[in-house]
């Protein structure tokens, strides 16, 4: 069953997913950063050059040619999937492919929309008897895990 966590009272959702797909790759995962549209899947491969600032996490978009083989993989629409490791949504609806993950990441901030919204997701996930663990980012020096 896929393994569900939420981390809650983020600042920035792009600075923290870069984080944990640094984390996961770090672990030998595989990563697929589900963004809400294509703006923001821009925005994040940008990101990604740049975060973390030592380091390159090697990633490309779902249709690129190397996609198969690239550690993480940033799209709003993965089209075919190409692995079943970590699944780190960064928009408001619930994947309707999350349970082929074997982990699935949701970053929710502090604005009151996406806040509305997650608990939405957490809801659905619950009742349908996933377990869920909260990472609470709001208290200083936490560290994501």
């Amino acid at each position: 069953m896929t393994q569900i966590d939420f981390y809650t009272h983020v600042q920035d959702k792009q600075l923290l997913a870069c984080k944990l797909s640094a984390k996961a790759l770090e672990q030998g995962l595989r990563v697929l950063i589900l963004t809400p549209d294509e703006s923001a899947a821009a925005s994040m491969d940008q990101m990604l050059w740049r975060v973390p600032a030592t380091g390159f996490l090697p990633h490309c978009r779902a249709r690129a040619p190397l996609a198969a083989v690239t550690p993480v993989i940033v799209d709003c629409d993965p089209g075919e999937l190409t692995h079943d490791q970590v699944l780190l949504n960064l928009g408001s609806e619930r994947p309707a492919f999350f349970s082929r993950f074997q982990r699935l990441i949701e970053i929710v901030t502090t604005d009151e929309a996406d806040r509305l919204a997650a608990r939405e997701r957490f809801r659905f996930y619950r009742d349908r008897g996933y377990e869920i663990r909260s990472h609470d980012m709001s208290q200083s020096g936490k560290r994501a895990s």
